[in-house]
């Protein structure tokens, strides 16, 4: 979606945003630890695979990064990787169970943002195989 300033020269970072992720922080991490470094399509591969529910949100927000990826900026979607991958704290909906006694006992139902960044790889090793043939 949008490009960094500092890195307009090098190289245009492509980002999607999930802003109403029904999950925790905490759940969501481990997950996204896991998939930054790699390739977007074997990063697909990892969450159809998982069985955590969230997973599926996940996939939907690469989805969306590859998507403005291919259109807004040309990319190959061949080259794409994960650069970034992180999540921030949203609202939390506050819940009361009854209990006994008349007590009330409160349940939190947090959300969290998630943000994608996808970036191509440079082609290096194409330009060292040039020089050698």
């Amino acid at each position: 979606m949008k490009m960094s300033k500092k890195d307009n020269k090098e190289i245009n970072l492509v980002r999607s945003v999930n802003k109403n992720i029904r999950s925790s922080t905490r759940k969501l991490n481990p997950i996204l630890k896991g998939i930054v470094g790699k390739k977007v399509d074997l990063a697909i591969r990892d969450l159809d695979f998982s069985n955590k529910r969230i997973c599926k949100d996940i996939k939907k927000t690469l989805s969306s990064a590859i998507a403005n990826a291919e259109n807004n900026f040309q990319y190959d979607i061949d080259k794409l990787f994960v650069k970034e991958a992180y999540c921030g704290k949203q609202i939390t909906m506050k819940r009361f169970r009854p209990r006994a006694k008349g007590r009330a006992a409160p349940i939190l139902k947090p959300y969290s943002n998630l943000t994608i960044i996808l970036s191509e790889k440079l082609q290096k090793k194409e330009a060292k195989d040039g020089t050698k043939g």
